[in-house]
């Protein structure tokens, strides 16, 4: 109850109006970010990227790692995938049973994989990746324009009970309590959003801020970041006005991403799937000393 209220005496109704619209307009974005951050479930991937029966049955009675990992290789060759894991090889998980797309992970606890996961946040109890990013950063964003305003609101309550002007002891109570949640929340909030706002800005997830994304060139920090105003439409999508509001509007399907103009990186949104398997077969591996560029990751 404390934390949703506070006091406004104001002698003017028509700056009393505006505290009370102004607030509720907060707070409604506020619990729509959180429940969209919630209850929007992470999305994994499509069954192209999932073995078949015949494929997986013949992938694990196979005991020589060389066959499996060309069993790979003619799964993967048909597929956009453009990343690789560390030592060159096709990005593969043994617990879900598929060929990870770029910017996928396996998620421990929420046990699967999910496109372009960024964490699994345990304020919203959900594994933020493509389909709630944009709600979580409006989540960041609402609480802390909230807590601002409650701290500002509060504040010259706090001033008059500095010089005494307050004798009611409870009230003095209630002030200070909230007065400080709501700065410790602001303080809190504003290091985590002003980070993530910096992911956005180079196009990274907290994963690959942390573990830069493998291409068949080697590592690339910067290989999915196409400048600033791209960045953020990748996140928020090209219609400006639905920035603020928690509707879906981010750009693509989460299975494929644009990528820097690389020679190790072609932009699957514009190449078409027929010039993919020409290049995938061109790229097929001769001899034993590129077997090992398809070691499969294992996640365990």
């Amino acid at each position: 109850r404390v934390l949703f209220s506070f006091p406004v005496t104001v002698s003017n109704p028509v700056e009393k109006v505006a505290y009370l619209v102004v607030f509720h307009i907060l707070f409604v974005l506020f619990v729509w970010t959180y429940w969209k951050s919630v209850f929007t479930l992470p999305i994994q991937p499509g069954k192209k990227f999932h073995m078949s029966y015949a494929d997986q049955e013949r992938y694990e009675n196979e005991e020589r790692p060389e066959v499996q990992r060309q069993i790979l290789a003619d799964i993967a060759r048909k597929l956009p995938v453009y990343t690789r894991t560390g030592n060159g090889g096709i990005r593969f998980c043994d617990r879900c049973q598929l060929i990870k797309p770029d910017r996928c992970h396996h998620c421990s606890v929420c046990a699967m994989c999910v496109l372009k996961m960024d964490h699994h946040c345990p304020w919203v109890n959900n594994c933020i990746g493509f389909s709630n990013y944009k709600f979580f950063l409006l989540f960041l964003a609402y609480s802390l324009l909230y807590c601002l305003y409650i701290a500002a609101t509060v504040f010259k309550y706090f001033i008059k009970y500095w010089t005494g002007e307050l004798t009611n002891g409870r009230s003095k109570f209630h002030i200070l309590f909230l007065l400080f949640v709501a700065i410790m929340f602001f303080v809190s909030l504003m290091f985590l959003f002003g980070y993530h706002c910096w992911l956005v800005s180079r196009n990274r997830s907290t994963l690959e801020a942390f573990s830069a994304p493998v291409f068949q060139n080697g590592p690339d920090k910067n290989g999915f970041n196409l400048g600033f105003v791209k960045n953020l439409q990748q996140v928020f999508g090209e219609e400006k006005k639905l920035w603020l509001l928690p509707i879906a509007s981010s750009q693509g399907d989460g299975h494929f991403f644009p990528m820097r103009a690389l020679s190790e990186a072609r932009n699957p949104l514009l190449t078409n799937e027929e010039q993919w398997e020409e290049d995938g077969i061109d790229e097929e591996p001769q001899g034993s000393g590129e077997a090992s560029s398809l070691a499969i990751e294992r996640e365990t």
